[in-house]
């Protein structure tokens, strides 16, 4: 019978360890609605961000059961069904689901117990052999969470303002994706200091963040250097090359003494 770690373990850790922050991230996003000072189109900035971790959540639900050495074991005795609670998307017209929100409490103390049952070297030598993983999930996380802060803040301090041009959550997130890549169209932008402060930060965030991107792509296309086998049908096939050039050298030996002696015997 499967323990319950083993239905704690089903992941590695770098996927563990992005879940996790998720979760605590919607969790802030959960704490943030509850604000009476956000503007109307904040909330609704902040809901749209909601659903979409809620439908990333239904994902790593799915993959789990799929993954668990017994699905009913994961569902019931790996407390699948808060998963599952959790990750139900509220859609603005199912306000009462967001108290469902609260079960995620649950993936995060079994991502936390999971952590504190690894040794640091354990989780050293994880993020040593695994780096390119890591880095994948630390830049998406990144990306992720400036996109989303950035959109909420800019929406929030250009609400206050009548000269605004930013005044939907859409066209926060647009402008936020244009300028965390630098690209910067120009037809969004932020008028009030707050706003602008904003900007700056994501523009030099941005350029770290693409800078990973381009890091990881490189390290993808370019592939790594295969270390010579050193196993037995490798060894063998090292030593009749080298039997090989031992017989072309004694060879060329033969033909060079050979070509020496021819003169001096005419002579």
């Amino acid at each position: 019978m499967a323990s319950k770690a083993d239905y704690d373990s089903t992941q590695s850790n770098a996927y563990e360890l992005f879940i996790l922050f998720m979760t605590i991230f919607s969790l802030i996003i959960m704490v943030a609605l509850l604000l009476p000072t956000l503007s109307k189109s904040t909330t609704q900035l902040l809901e749209i961000y909601d659903n979409a971790i809620c439908i990333l959540f239904l994902f790593d639900f799915g993959l789990r059961l799929k993954r668990a050495p017994s699905k009913r074991g994961y569902f019931i005795h790996g407390r699948g069904w808060l998963d599952l609670l959790g990750s139900i998307p509220s859609f603005s017209f199912f306000r009462y689901t967001a108290l469902l929100r609260l079960a995620r409490l649950s993936r995060v103390a079994r991502i936390s117990r999971l952590l504190r049952g690894k040794s640091k070297r354990e989780l050293l030598k994880d993020v040593l052999d695994n780096r390119g993983r890591y880095a994948v999930f630390i830049t998406l996380l990144a990306a992720l969470v400036v996109l989303a802060v950035s959109a909420v803040m800019v929406l929030q301090f250009e609400s206050k303002s009548s000269d605004a041009n930013i005044k939907t959550g859409g066209q926060a997130l647009w402008w936020a994706v244009v300028t965390i890549t630098t690209v910067g169209y120009g037809d969004y932008y932020p008028v009030t200091p707050g706003g602008r402060l904003t900007a700056t930060v994501v523009m030099f965030c941005g350029v770290g963040i693409i800078g990973s991107l381009a890091s990881i792509l490189a390290s993808v296309l370019v592939p790594t250097p295969r270390v010579p086998d050193v196993s037995s049908d490798g060894q063998a096939a090292l030593t009749d090359i080298q039997r090989s050039l031992t017989e072309i050298h004694r060879e060329l030996a033969a033909i060079q003494r050979g070509g020496t002696d021819g003169p001096s015997a005419e002579t």
